[in-house]
């Protein structure tokens, strides 16, 4: 229990400072359509959007959904989400602020529930994702989207990326996905994938890494062109450092 709040005060430390520049990234609005497309999502659908952030997601969703509810444990993402929701004119939109641990909602209430860009923030990945099960409607979707790397680069990306981000906590491989979704008991499971493409910078920009961290990552990447420890495809274009995160999108049925 004492992790487990340790850690949740850091996610709040750390999002707290990175929710306007999270939401200012141009690669976090990339490939929102396979989202709703795998997710099946109708107009008649309630959706709940899993440590929703700036509501990128949630406001996505909301175009088509009959109502979407976002939470978050980060209050100042929340706050973000509602600028978001009413710069877009969206009225079918709530937002909880709370632990994705014990998620204050009823068995069985929603036909899509979603995630992204969370689950390596997870102390206890299967938790998560067996409170998302409960929450969602029998026969009804549940979707993640996050990093998946081969397992002989997981271990030097989460170096990296705890590095960038203190509140990271492991990044899953491709095979430990398989595992924790097979388990999980979903049926019908499929997996896309995109990647999202950042500048080094611009990146570093939107993070808050410890002192001296900055200097430590802009070593690690420039030493991983060509070997791609990483798994990220770091590359020179021009001055500049640019990698992508492999993203994979799972969904199952319930």
């Amino acid at each position: 229990m004492i992790k487990q709040q340790a850690h949740d005060a850091e996610i709040v430390n750390q999002f707290s400072k990175q929710a306007i520049p999270f939401a200012q990234l141009t690669g976090h609005r990339d490939s929102m359509q396979l989202l709703v497309e795998l997710s099946k999502v109708s107009e008649d659908d309630s959706v709940l959007d899993v440590a929703c952030g700036p509501g990128l997601v949630a406001c996505e969703f909301a175009k088509i959904a009959r109502h979407v509810t976002g939470i978050d444990l980060t209050e100042t993402m929340i706050e973000q989400a509602k600028l978001r929701q009413m710069d877009m004119g969206l009225t079918n939109l709530s937002w909880d602020t709370g632990n994705v641990l014990s998620l204050p909602y009823e068995s069985n209430s929603f036909a899509v529930v979603v995630s992204r860009y969370s689950f390596h923030h997870f102390l206890d990945h299967k938790a998560v994702l067996m409170e998302m099960i409960r929450v969602c409607k029998h026969n009804g979707m549940v979707l993640i989207a996050d990093v998946a790397l081969p397992k002989e680069k997981v271990d030097a990306y989460n170096r990296m990326e705890k590095l960038r981000d203190p509140s990271h906590i492991k990044a899953l491989s491709l095979q430990e996905w398989e595992q924790l979704l097979g388990e999980a008991g979903l049926r019908n499971l499929r997996r896309g994938s995109y990647q999202v493409t950042m500048e080094l910078e611009k990146q570093l920009e939107a993070s808050f890494p410890k002192p001296g961290d900055d200097d430590k990552l802009r070593h690690i990447f420039r030493h991983d062109i060509g070997p791609n420890c990483l798994g990220v495809d770091a590359h020179w274009v021009g001055t500049d450092i640019h990698f992508s995160y492999p993203i994979s999108v799972y969904v199952g049925t319930k």
